[in-house]
């Protein structure tokens, strides 16, 4: 009882980060880990994705509600990012993912630095593209960040945020609510093959999506109220927080 307990408190957290900005396995995976901490490593993967993809599903309904998504290029993007991550599970089973697990903290340093030094960055909501043109690149991030989120994973929320907001020229806010529907697409993936393969706690994942839901209707609700501003401020925390994560997790464990 203990366990659920923590496990259900850090899905409520992580359901809240989730649906602002990205990158609630920050917390709901080290959770996993130390109040679980003889089960094999790829059956609290599973179990994280089967709590974590309810709430990236609500939210991607919720703010379906308040903000205007680009389907036409929405769509094809989360197909995209869902055969990515299909690709990359299979690639990871081929070519270790040391290389990336150094580079990581290196890149996400990069995102950090040029988010802060452009400080008009995603606060305005001009799309630079339309029609075709915003379905491709729309797919082509799709399909890259779900091959990463299949490949590796930490920070997969983050950086189809940032995708969006640098190349497509979406506000944080509107960058966001599209990240739900792609994140939504890879966790589906992934929890698929983890499923198949036996390494999801089924008992444990129903209660983590009950309170996974909870944080993210609160998540949705205040990024909704405060607006781009607010994402683009927990955007600059979260990826902070993994800089620190993967620079530990790559160069200190």
């Amino acid at each position: 009882m203990f366990e659920l307990v923590v496990a259900a408190g850090a899905s409520l957290l992580a359901g809240f980060i989730d649906a602002v900005v990205g990158g609630g396995g920050l917390v709901l995976v080290p959770a996993l880990f130390g109040v679980f901490p003889h089960a094999a490593p790829a059956t609290l993967f599973g179990t994280n994705k089967g709590g974590a993809i309810w709430g990236t599903g609500w939210a991607t309904l919720q703010y379906a509600r308040r903000v205007e998504m680009p389907w036409a290029a929405l769509l094809p993007a989360a197909a995209a990012a869902l055969c990515g991550s299909f690709a990359g599970a299979w690639a990871v089973t081929q070519i270790s993912p040391d290389g990336l697990r150094k580079a990581l903290p290196l890149i996400l340093l990069a995102v950090f630095a040029y988010t802060l030094a452009r400080k008009d960055l995603g606060r305005e909501h001009q799309p630079r593209f339309s029609g075709r043109s915003q379905a491709l690149i729309a797919s082509a991030i799709g399909g890259l960040i779900g091959f990463y989120d299949g490949f590796f994973g930490p920070g997969t929320g983050s950086f189809f945020v940032f995708l969006f907001v640098r190349l497509l020229g979406f506000d944080f806010l509107h960058a966001s609510a599209s990240a739900k529907l792609l994140n939504t697409a890879t966790n589906a993936a992934a929890l698929l093959l983890f499923a198949l393969k036996g390494h999801v706690w089924w008992h444990v994942a129903a209660v983590m999506a009950v309170t996974n839901v909870a944080g993210s209707l609160i998540g949705t609700r205040m990024a909704l109220a405060r607006g781009a501003g607010f994402v683009r401020g927990m955007f600059i925390f979260v990826v902070g927080a993994l800089i620190l994560k993967t620079a530990w997790d790559a160069f200190l464990r």
